[in-house]
C-alpha cells in the first residue's frame, strides 16, 4: 500500500519561494502519475500541478503557470518549487497518486495528509 508524506510548507511573504516534497513509501510510487492540488478555507479542492510516472506529461494550472515547476527527482520522491507566492496561494497543498493521466482529484486514489502554505502580503 502506497502512502504519500507531504514535507516542506510554512509562512512566507509575497514573492517569497517554498519547495513541497512529496515522499512516497511503497514499492510501486515510480509507476504512478502524481498529482499537486490544493484547498483553501471554504473553497473546493484545485488542481495544480502533475507529473506522469516517467517525468513527463507535465501539466500546470493556469494560475500557477510559470511560477510553480513539478519534477520527480527520484523513484519516491516529487517537488513542487513554488516561485512568486501570492496571497491567494496560501491553502492545504496535497500530493496525490494516480494510475491514470488526469487532472480530476477523482482519478486519484492515494493521498497525502496536507500541508500548509500561507502567503502573507
Amino acid at each position: 500500500q502506497e502512502q504519500l508524506v507531504e514535507s516542506g510548507g510554512g509562512l512566507v511573504q509575497a514573492g517569497g519561494s517554498l519547495r513541497l516534497s512529496c515522499a512516497a513509501s511503497g514499492r510501486t510510487f515510480s509507476t504512478y502519475n502524481t498529482g499537486w492540488f490544493r484547498q483553501a478555507p471554504g473553497k473546493e479542492r484545485e488542481f495544480v500541478a502533475r507529473i506522469n510516472w516517467g517525468g513527463g506529461g507535465i501539466v500546470y494550472a493556469d494560475s500557477v503557470k510559470g511560477r510553480f515547476t513539478i519534477s520527480r527527482i527520484s523513484a519516491t520522491t516529487v517537488y513542487l518549487q513554488m516561485n512568486s507566492l501570492k496571497p491567494e496561494d496560501t491553502a492545504v497543498y496535497y500530493c496525490a497518486a494516480s494510475r491514470r493521466y488526469s487532472q480530476n482529484s477523482d482519478d486519484f486514489n492515494v493521498w497525502g495528509q496536507g500541508t500548509q502554505v500561507t502567503v502573507s502580503p
